[in-house]
């Protein structure tokens, strides 16, 4: 069962069962309490309400999105679409990204390009969809390219050293090359003295709330994975 349709039968099969609660709306300023009552050991960071009545989105401070029914207490995860195919998680994730990008720092990222549209990347070296979105912007001469490394550990092993050989560069721009176009895929990277840039980059992004990549903001709007049709779009409007 694919990812869309489960979150789907759950949504509808959970509210089939409670008929009740698609009737119930709680105050905004109950849910909060109702969320600490059920579930003390889940911080949260925002609760908004969804079209479907009783049910709202908890945006968790680990930045991980759920879906909580104070009526009756119980919490489901997955994704909401509309009959029209509309994924309103995305959509919903995506408006709040796009709301923290203020919160990079320009100036510790690797910048590439001079064209007039601003592409801020959260990226792994060693991640396919990185790579692929990396040779995507890489052919475009109309973007300015923020780069911030997040390599994942328990995914890529060897993502952490390209990362710190990147950044440790005299010519960031050159070594990123190198890296992403997998030069050092068959060979161990270069050593090089570990100069922070590396943990600064994750830290902002922690800050943010992501913990996986792609990530690209393009002209201020976020974007989730490699959707070159998506890019065009933005990019082309």
């Amino acid at each position: 069962m694919s990812r869309m349709f489960l979150a789907l039968f759950l949504l509808f099969g959970f509210l089939s069962l409670n008929a009740c609660v698609a009737q119930f709306q709680a105050p905004s300023k109950d849910i909060s309490a109702a969320l600490l009552s059920y579930y003390p050991q889940v911080k949260s960071q925002q609760i908004n309400p969804t079209p479907v009545a009783g049910v709202y989105e908890v945006v968790a401070e680990t930045g991980e999105m759920l879906y909580f029914v104070p009526a009756s207490g119980h919490m489901f995860f997955g994704e909401l679409w509309t009959a029209d195919a509309r994924n309103l998680t995305r959509e919903s994730e995506n408006k709040r990204l796009s709301d923290k990008l203020d919160m990079f720092p320009l100036e510790l990222a690797i910048k590439i390009g001079d064209g007039p549209n601003q592409v801020i990347e959260v990226t792994d070296p060693d991640c396919p969809f990185c790579r692929q979105g990396s040779d995507y912007f890489a052919g475009r001469d109309d973007v300015t390219r923020y780069v911030f490394l997040y390599p994942i550990d328990r995914m890529h092993p060897h993502a952490a050293a390209k990362s710190r050989y990147i950044l440790a560069a005299k010519d960031q721009e050159l070594a990123y090359d190198e890296v992403f176009s997998g030069k050092y895929d068959l060979q161990p990277v270069p050593v090089v003295t570990d100069n922070g840039l590396l943990e600064q980059h994750r830290q902002v992004v922690g800050s943010v709330g992501i913990s996986g990549t792609p990530h690209f903001w393009i002209n201020g709007e976020h974007v989730t994975g490699y959707i070159p049709a998506q890019f065009d779009k933005m990019l082309n409007q």
